[in-house]
């Protein structure tokens, strides 16, 4: 295969983001958050604040510094600029990933489809930032 997608590969490193994300993020709201209406810990205002600072910091730090996240440095891939497969920057990270959610909408189907049906194995937000996924 000349152009491997290795989408077994991005599967599992988005589940352990997404798992270490998910699993942050409700313990902060545990913690700092209040029972609204409907009996479940919500935020709001300043306090949603630190959730994003996080998704920054673990996304776009991570990427910037040390070139992968830990689910992607653990399955051993690692995000590139398309054009020259230099490591992303800050912007090409805030960018691969503002989309996420459109990418693993309906289990991450929709990524899925757009790695498979891209010639540079692009989910969407790869397109966006101009940055494709190789092997470490």
């Amino acid at each position: 295969m000349n152009n491997p997608k290795y989408i077994g590969r991005r599967i599992i490193a988005g589940f352990i983001d997404y798992t270490i994300i998910i699993f942050l993020t409700f313990l902060y709201l545990k913690y700092f958050g209040e029972i609204n209406e409907e009996g479940a810990y919500s935020v709001s205002g300043l306090k949603t604040l630190p959730i994003i600072i996080f998704w920054l910091i673990y996304f776009c730090g991570f990427e910037t510094i040390l070139n992968s996240t830990l689910g992607n440095l653990i399955v051993g891939l690692k995000p590139v600029n398309i054009n020259t497969e230099k490591n992303v920057t800050i912007k090409e990270s805030f960018l691969r990933h503002l989309v996420d959610p459109i990418d693993m909408c309906c289990f991450g189907i929709i990524g899925i489809i757009l790695i498979k049906n891209s010639e540079t194995n692009q989910r969407l937000g790869d397109i966006l930032a101009k940055t494709k996924v190789i092997k470490n």
